[in-house]
């Protein structure tokens, strides 16, 4: 069963066309990768779906044609984490978890001690300016953040950028830990293909589909995109 759907969906910035008529498919609790080069439509696509960028086409989620306004999109179950994690680094890690709850009012305090669960290193920081937190902490303060809300479909762009490997592997191990808690699904833009099925894009237009298994197989796939 399948709780996102894209078809034929185009985006743009002012006269600027990015996406090209881009189809998906995200199963429920499935986590899917989407790949390709600088500029390709990755980031696009992941704010076509939440609203920010003007798009055209179809986005179904749950079942429901989604709307285009970002704040309905978080309403309806869509948490979206963004390249550079976004997080208020005026603000403390307390104060940044307490905005993501902001559509579940009334259990800020249950949600924040679940997500110190899967992050105990932000526990102790909790009254720490995020923008004094390493990149690594900055990382999965934003991913709390999102997980706040108890999202049903959570949008990632480019989670490990400028991350040392095990401080990713951390973080992807509590990402699992998340959607099998929660049974979420997880659409992330991600060089590593071996995490899961995956898309890759080309100017805006979906060029092959299939698992980890499939692309690695792909010799042109696995020397552009895959890097070996």
């Amino acid at each position: 069963m399948s709780v996102l759907e894209l078809h034929n969906v185009e985006a743009r910035y002012g006269p600027v066309k990015a996406l090209h008529g881009v189809s998906l498919q995200v199963g429920d609790g499935e986590l899917v990768a989407v790949l390709g080069a600088n500029g390709a439509g990755k980031t696009t696509t992941l704010r076509a779906i939440s609203g920010t960028v003007r798009r055209s086409g179809d986005i179904v989620f749950a079942g429901k044609k989604l709307p285009r306004r970002p704040e309905s999109t978080a309403r309806a179950g869509i948490a979206h984490v963004p390249e550079g994690r976004g997080t208020f680094s005026e603000l403390s890690v307390w104060d940044n978890l307490r905005l993501g709850a902001y559509t579940r009012r009334g259990r800020i305090k249950q949600e924040t001690q679940r997500v110190f669960e899967f992050f105990p290193q932000l526990e102790g920081r909790r009254d720490q300016q995020a923008g004094t937190l390493s990149g690594g902490e900055q990382q999965m303060l934003a991913l709390s953040r999102a997980m706040m809300a108890r999202p049903r479909l959570l949008l990632l762009d480019e989670p490990s950028l400028g991350l040392a490997p095990i401080v990713v592997k951390v973080i992807f191990e509590a990402l699992e830990r998340m959607k099998s808690a929660d049974g979420m699904s997880v659409l992330v833009v991600e060089q590593n293909a071996n995490l899961a099925r995956a898309y890759v894009l080309e100017v805006g237009n979906v060029v092959v589909e299939g698992t980890s298994d499939e692309l690695r197989a792909n010799e042109s796939v696995r020397r552009s995109y895959l890097g070996y």
